[in-house]
């Protein structure tokens, strides 16, 4: 029997589409913002121990920051090439499935991660971290295709929400884990010796429930969500390389869309400075706040990013009702604001109970500023079927965004420390805020 498609604007296809959120948001929370990080801090004897990498001596943080641009560089150099192959043969759906699967194996691969063999566990680092961007150029490709226009922002929200609560229970269980090995029949001995080494296996097999998680949870998206309208036509040379002409016809329609090229400019810059803390915050809580033992810095870090994912649930929704109200721009600008002073307050953390505080303002307005930010650009998209070049240009600002905030990041820290990097990412908030006030109104709101 034919499975009957789900129409658009359907109750069915968005919560499906939202979803995906709830499945590979574990990647975001337990590998990139909490325990990958702690994990890999353990692996040095000391905070400034050097890594050697790729015939090369550097800080422990700024391998991870460099590994992380060059992967954001790969995406925005695929994803234009990919999404044009996607709308030839009209079936994106594979397309995001093949980065869903390469994460998720990424994820199963960091349970090997060692500084023995370095470059091999950096290769399933970046598996991770290309397969959770990769597949979001293709799933936010969707939106405008299963939504309405006037669905966009809620739906966004929500997928960004299931996304928080999903991952949170599942770090819960990590963290459970971690914390206390024990009741999950690790062998914990009798010394202080025996139990950290009883954490850090915890540590690896958590990575193998995320891979898990987000490999089995996204088969429901993959099931309702149309694949589009297949060509039935083989892939070519030119036919590979037309994502890169879509991306430059998309260019030439940005500079006679004053709106969309003014809000994308203002988003460009935005998001560098947001991506990149969200990359390195727990990096920065490890290193830079005072912490009495290793134990409490542990539970530290891990209420905070507890407390970061519990209160973006309400800034997400919190969000969408002042963008209701008060429109999508005057909203944004507020957001940066807030991140702008989040900038200089975290500049001089030093406590636990600061670093605490930071994380509830950066709970509040992480939600907010990723969902709005999309569903924003969703809105201002002229009438067109071929999202998916839109968005893969969407995506591609964004990449290229945190490459240059990551490379920024990432030198700042290697000639003197990451608060002075946290510190000078207030000018790229600064420089949105100004570029969203010059975005038109017409009929935005």
């Amino acid at each position: 029997m034919k499975k009957i498609q789900a129409e658009k604007g359907s109750k069915k296809l968005l919560n499906a589409w939202a979803f995906y959120d709830w499945a590979n948001s574990v990647y975001t929370l337990t590998i990139a913002s909490s325990i990958f990080p702690i994990f890999y801090s353990a692996l040095f004897k000391t905070k400034d121990q050097l890594v050697s990498a790729f015939g090369f001596e550097m800080k422990q943080t700024v391998l991870i920051s460099i590994i992380t641009a060059f992967t954001f560089l790969t995406v925005a150099i695929l994803s234009p090439i990919l999404s044009g192959v996607a709308d030839y043969v009209g079936n994106k759906k594979a397309f995001m499935k093949f980065f869903c699967y390469v994460g998720s194996l990424g994820c199963i691969g960091l349970y090997w991660f060692s500084l023995e063999h370095i470059h091999i566990s950096l290769l399933f680092y970046f598996m991770g971290l290309i397969g959770y961007w990769g597949s979001l150029v293709f799933y936010n490709s969707y939106l405008p295709d299963i939504a309405f226009e006037d669905q966009q922002d809620a739906i966004s929200a929500k997928g960004f929400s299931m996304g928080y609560f999903g991952s949170v229970l599942l770090l819960v269980l990590n963290l459970a884990m971690v914390m206390k090995p024990n009741w999950f029949g690790f062998d914990i001995g009798e010394t202080e010796a025996s139990l950290n080494k009883a954490s850090f296996e915890a540590m690896k097999i958590s990575f193998i429930t995320v891979g898990l998680w987000w490999l089995l949870f996204s088969q429901y998206t993959f099931y309702i969500l149309p694949k589009g309208v297949s060509t039935g036509a083989k892939v070519t040379r030119n036919v590979i390389f037309n994502g890169l002409k879509e991306l430059q016809g998309v260019w030439t329609k940005l500079k006679q869309d004053v709106r969309l090229k003014r809000y994308l400019a203002a988003f460009f810059v935005f998001s560098m400075a947001v991506q990149t803390i969200m990359l390195m915050a727990v990096y920065f809580g490890e290193k830079e706040i005072s912490w009495a033992t290793d134990s409490e810095k542990t539970t530290g870090l891990i209420i905070s990013i507890l407390v970061i994912q519990l209160v973006a649930i309400l800034g997400a929704f919190v969000t969408s009702k002042a963008s209701a109200k008060f429109g999508n721009i005057k909203t944004l600008i507020a957001v940066n604001f807030v991140w702008l002073c989040l900038c200089f307050y975290a500049f001089f953390m030093v406590t636990p109970m600061q670093f605490y505080i930071a994380a509830g303002l950066v709970g509040l307005v992480m939600g907010g500023v990723q969902s709005l930010g999309r569903s924003t650009y969703s809105k201002f998209l002229p009438e067109t079927e071929d999202t998916t070049s839109y968005f893969s240009f969407y995506d591609v600002a964004e990449k290229i965004g945190i490459v240059i905030g990551m490379v920024i990041f990432a030198v700042v820290d290697q000639v003197s420390s990451m608060r002075y990097a946290i510190l000078f990412l207030f000018v790229f908030f600064l420089i949105g805020i100004i570029l969203l006030f010059r975005v038109p109104k017409e009929d935005v709101d």
